[in-house]
């Protein structure tokens, strides 16, 4: 399971011309699910994205995680992260788990983050979304399950 994490003064995410979540600061997760992903992978990474310290403190420091500042997170699904780009022009998306499994564990990783007591925002599986963001720093970091 991989999220590319964005630090943002705001998101936004529109599905057929109709906004389905939007957040003030905080983080835009887009999370791609492979295919021999579990829920507690899942529940891992959950865990380490709400509370990566990429938030400055009043020092100027990546001290702080968006359950310290009270950030809002929007969550949405992307296999396109799972793509394998090594050989030929065309990747490869055999490592993307199949869609009834990655759905469950994309609405897994999204209650698991609830549960954490933030409020979370997201796109709609499977549909063609436009997100507009304001990465704020810009902070964008790759977070994997498979390198706890």
């Amino acid at each position: 399971m991989k999220a590319l994490v964005q630090r943002v003064a705001r998101a936004a995410v529109s599905v057929n011309g109709e906004r389905t979540g939007q957040i003030g600061r905080g983080l835009v997760v887009f999370l791609g699910v492979g295919r021999d992903d579990s829920e507690e992978e899942a529940r891992y990474l959950a865990s380490k994205v709400a509370n990566l310290r990429i938030f400055p403190s009043e020092a100027g420091e990546f001290d702080l995680s968006v359950l310290e500042t009270k950030g809002e997170v929007l969550i949405v699904s992307q296999f396109t992260l799972l793509a394998d780009s090594r050989k030929g022009r065309r990747p490869s998306f055999t490592d993307a788990a199949p869609p009834d499994r990655a759905k469950e564990l994309y609405e897994f990783f999204v209650e698991q983050m609830r549960s954490a007591d933030l409020k979370v925002e997201t796109g709609i599986f499977q549909e063609h979304m436009l997100v507009d963001i304001q990465n704020d720093g810009p902070v964008t970091l790759l977070v994997e399950s498979r390198s706890k």
